[in-house]
């Protein structure tokens, strides 16, 4: 049964070419921080091009139950502000569906006020643990009650009295990153966070843009981000790039798909998040970006897939990992399509995303003829070349957007398709998924009967 209420079975089966221009939506990251941010902020902040997924409608919501005042307006979004320590306490629990990056984000900009809020989230949420952000949170005074093993419902009770933190993240986290910064917002003197390896800095640039102190050093221990607490943040215009997690599901499609040409526009390609595509690349892929340009702080450019059928399996490079851990699930099944193994080391933050990604992942590919070895930290798809991939089998989507969203990519190029028992989650993240893939021609349908 799916969280979102009814499961919705959904088949993909081979398609002929690809082509036309894949709109994707907005980048989740950046539209979760501009809700964020313009919160935290003492004006009116408009947001165009905002991804209205349901993860970031939860967190505009959440905005909203901290006294901030949200609304949309035309095509934009229009957040007022209440300042850097100006929360409400919330009058009901803040549930953030299925926003991991929501509910930690959010967590962290609470911690350093005196007030007191519950989170919840879906079934998938709920399972996740959040020690890995309440632990730096307590350093500034911040305390947690949540379930056994760190889980929501939780209830974070703010610092009275915050103090500034030098934190060193144990695993390359942004959300965790993120979550200390925005603490440190509220508390005085200077906040640190020590990173052995780089992770997505929408943090840091959004933060910068809307006026706060922020000093990001290269050192032998690693990144070094220093953020001057209890700023007055600015107000600001932002018009949120694509999304490139979303658009690598367009992207691979027409790379795995005979005679596909596809044009993906607008695309932020900030060097934190643009890991896929330089593998892809790596690979052999027919990749190209036209237009490359800067909005926003943001490197951004329109991205050209076109069918490609000689790709090869390569070794990803494990310090790769950070720029595109939310695409190894579709990179794995491109990598089916290519010639010999794909080896994806330096990956043991799968284990503990919506769901355990490398098991969904090995468990539908061998359900579909893929052989797939994996270990704690990395795994390897046995690539069987283009034309030799049978499909034909039955995937669980285990409530991940991300899972579902990759089969029905694989489904296109196997010879037998695929089925995914429940394509529900894929409106957390990607809304129009099924008519903009439909719209380029991929034979993508819920299952009726």
């Amino acid at each position: 049964m799916s969280a979102h209420g009814r499961a919705i079975p959904m088949i993909s089966k081979p398609s002929g070419p690809l082509s036309g221009e894949a709109h994707v939506p907005g980048d989740k990251s950046i539209s979760h921080r501009a809700l964020i941010l313009g919160a935290l902020s003492v004006g009116e902040t408009r947001v165009t091009g905002l991804l209205e997924g349901q993860d970031v409608l939860d967190t505009g919501a959440a905005m909203r139950a901290f006294g901030a005042e949200v609304w949309k307006d035309g095509d934009a979004w229009v957040v007022h502000g209440f300042g850097v320590g100006g929360l409400a306490e919330p009058e009901q629990v803040i549930d953030c569906g299925n926003s991991g990056t929501g509910v930690r984000l959010i967590m962290g900009v609470m911690a350093t006020s005196p007030i007191t809020a519950t989170f919840t989230g879906d079934a998938s949420l709920n399972g996740r643990p959040m020690a890995r952000v309440t632990d730096p949170l307590a350093l500034f005074g911040a305390r947690a009650y949540g379930r056994a093993g760190g889980r929501l419902p939780m209830t974070i009770v703010g610092a009275q009295m915050p103090v500034p933190v030098r934190y060193a993240t144990p695993v390359p986290s942004a959300q965790v990153k993120s979550a200390v910064l925005l603490a440190g917002l509220n508390a005085p003197g200077e906040t640190v966070v020590i990173e052995r390896e780089a992770t997505r800095d929408h943090s840091e640039r959004m933060l910068t843009g809307f006026g706060a102190d922020v000093l990001v050093e290269d050192s032998p221990e690693g990144r070094i981000i220093t953020l001057k607490g209890q700023p007055e943040l600015r107000p600001q215009t932002i018009a949120v790039p694509r999304d490139p997690s979303s658009a690598a599901f367009p992207v691979c499609a027409a790379l795995i798909t005979e005679g596909s040409d596809v044009l993906v526009p607008n695309i932020g390609l900030n060097p934190t998040r643009a890991g896929l595509f330089t593998t892809l690349r790596d690979m052999g892929a027919d990749l190209t970006y036209e237009n490359e340009r800067e909005e926003g702080g943001e490197p951004v450019a329109d991205l050209r897939a076109r069918f490609s059928p000689d790709l090869k399996g390569i070794e990803v490079p494990p310090e790769r990992a950070a720029s595109m851990i939310d695409e190894y699930p579709v990179l794995a099944a491109v990598a089916a399509f290519a010639e010999g193994p794909t080896y994806m080391p330096g990956v043991k933050e799968l284990r503990v995303k919506e769901s355990d990604r490398i098991d969904a992942m090995a468990q539908g590919l061998r359900a579909n003829g893929i052989e797939v070895e994996e270990g704690e930290d990395w795994w390897r798809v046995q690539g069987r070349g283009f034309g030799n991939v049978t499909g034909g089998g039955t995937v669980e989507s285990r409530l991940d957007h991300r899972i579902a969203m990759s089969f029905l990519v694989f489904g296109l190029a196997a010879r037998d398709g695929v089925r995914v028992d429940d394509g529900s989650p894929i409106a957390t993240s990607f809304p129009i998924f099924e008519p903009l893939m439909q719209g380029l021609g991929a034979a993508i349908a819920r299952d009726e009967t």
